[in-house]
């Protein structure tokens, strides 16, 4: 498979796995078009939200940012959980929404050693609404485009490629 970069770094090809180390363990993480669900299990989705040109980024502490993200509760669907998640992390309504492909994620080593997670990701329009944090997220900004990189610390950032390849895929990049 071709890797292909950018200039800001390498960027996540189609079932192309990186080795990465992040949460104490070692991962094999590889980026997968929308049209194929990769095997694993369902670990929730993840959303680059646009809201009046600009990119909503949360955080719990003010410092580490990133885009709205959750784990599925009972028999969500991918796009429930999205819409979940964005208005419990970004305070937040998802107005329209578009799957830009999943990320999955082989355990190797670590306390999760055999899992496989697969985890959706969007671009969503999104409505702000008022800013009342009241589960983990703490912090909201709206983030122009061409600051992301630096804003999600994409020089150090150890999914760095699946970032990239999806801000291209939203068109972000």
């Amino acid at each position: 498979m071709m890797v292909y970069m950018t200039a800001g770094g390498e960027v996540a090809a189609d079932g192309k796995e990186i080795a990465v180390h992040a949460g104490g363990q070692d991962l094999l993480v590889s980026w997968h078009p929308p049209a194929a669900v990769p095997a694993g299990r369902r670990h929730g989705a993840e959303g680059v939200c646009v809201s009046g040109g600009g990119v909503v980024l949360v955080s719990r502490d003010g410092q580490g940012w990133s885009f709205p993200a959750g784990r599925p509760e009972a028999e969500e669907s991918w796009a429930e959980t999205l819409r979940r998640e964005v208005r419990e992390e970004a305070c937040a309504t998802v107005v329209q929404a578009r799957l830009l492909g999943f990320s999955r994620g082989v355990c190797i080593a670590g306390p999760e050693k055999g899992l496989v997670l697969v985890r959706s990701i969007w671009r969503a329009d999104v409505e702000l609404g008022p800013w009342d944090p009241y589960f983990e997220i703490r912090h909201r900004r709206l983030v122009a485009p061409a600051d992301l990189a630096a804003e999600l610390t994409l020089a150090s950032h150890p999914f760095a490629p699946i970032v990239r390849r999806t801000l291209q895929e939203a068109g972000l990049a």
